[in-house]
């Protein structure tokens, strides 16, 4: 039985149910790096988004689409964080009632951003415990229906209205760079890119120490790995969905990795030099950008920064360790 892709005009459609509850975040530009590239750089803020990350996109897209008596049950979903708040508040603001379960190990900030949304939080143990089983249970026990972070067609749509909005903004692109962990965004990104501007480049970045998606895209299947370690916690996947990787396989250029010590680098760069918060996941494709990955000279090039969500205490570390 073939796969059910979602479509462009399930991306317009997702930009219809968001209407205004979605910022229409910033696009931003730095002369010092379009100086030093010799490109005109766009960078789309979603760190600026609603739960501080483009995730309450396919959140809130999926809760609106939920039937009567899916709404009454209620939801559930599994995250490291940004797609937890993004599916508590988006549940809240519904009035449905949200179960999000999250790694035992999971940044304190999204933790308590996700409680404060008024969902119910499940710990579990990522290096010994599947997320996706603990979710399983929930869904047995008390009906609830799954919203899995990026391998679900109403999360995939949601997620291309960020790239929609970037191109309607600052208008054609030759090349475009957006963070890869279990292929949402750049999946619904490809959907908007292929459909508004078909001559533009798409890459997908990732942890360079997990580099499931690469592999992946390179030799024709899926890849899973072991769990990576990185500071990209939002990049933690183990492998692309079976509804992301069609898309990014027919539409990507290419996947590039970057190390943590670039993921610094970029966050230093953002702070110092553009005066914003980025956190290490939302940095992957500026850190491709910023060391030059690809050649960009004479291009129009934008970078999907996908999210701020950061401790402080783990920002001021990488902020002090810069030269």
């Amino acid at each position: 039985m073939s796969i059910q892709l979602p479509s462009y005009e399930d991306v317009e459609r997702a930009a219809s149910a968001l209407g205004d509850k979605a910022h229409r975040t910033p696009v931003m530009r730095s002369q010092t790096l379009d100086d030093r590239l010799g490109a005109q750089v766009f960078f789309k803020c979603e760190n600026f988004q609603r739960i501080g990350a483009f995730k309450f996109r396919g959140g809130y897209n999926a809760v609106s689409r939920l039937s009567p008596r899916q709404r009454e049950a209620g939801v559930v979903a599994f995250s490291s964080g940004n797609h937890a708040q993004a599916v508590a508040l988006a549940a809240r603001l519904q009035g449905v009632k949200a179960t999000i379960v999250m790694p035992s190990d999971a940044p304190a900030a999204k933790k308590a951003a996700t409680l404060g949304y008024g969902a119910r939080v499940i710990d579990y143990d990522r290096l010994t415990q599947d997320r996706e089983a603990v979710a399983a249970e929930y869904v047995e026990k008390e009906g609830l229906s799954l919203i899995p972070p990026f391998n679900h067609p109403d999360v995939i749509a949601g997620q291309g209205t960020a790239v929609k909005e970037l191109l309607e903004d600052a208008g054609g692109l030759d090349a475009l760079f957006i963070p890869l962990g279990g292929g949402g965004l750049l999946a619904g990104s490809l959907l908007s890119a292929h459909a508004i501007a078909p001559d533009c480049e798409v890459y997908g970045v990732e942890p360079m120490a997990g580099n499931d998606g690469q592999q992946s895209f390179r030799s024709g299947e899926i890849h899973r790995i072991p769990p990576p370690d990185s500071i990209a916690d939002g990049a933690l996947t183990q492998a692309l969905g079976t509804l992301t990787f069609p898309i990014i396989r027919q539409h990507a250029k290419d996947i590039l990795t970057v190390s943590d010590d670039q993921l610094k680098q970029a966050m230093r760069f953002f702070a110092q030099r553009m005066k914003i918060v980025v956190e290490p996941t939302g940095c992957l494709g500026a850190a491709a950008v910023l060391n030059e990955l690809v050649p960009l000279r004479g291009k129009r090039v934008g970078v999907l920064l996908s999210g701020g969500n950061v401790d402080l205490a783990s920002y001021g570390s990488i902020l002090g360790t810069g030269q």
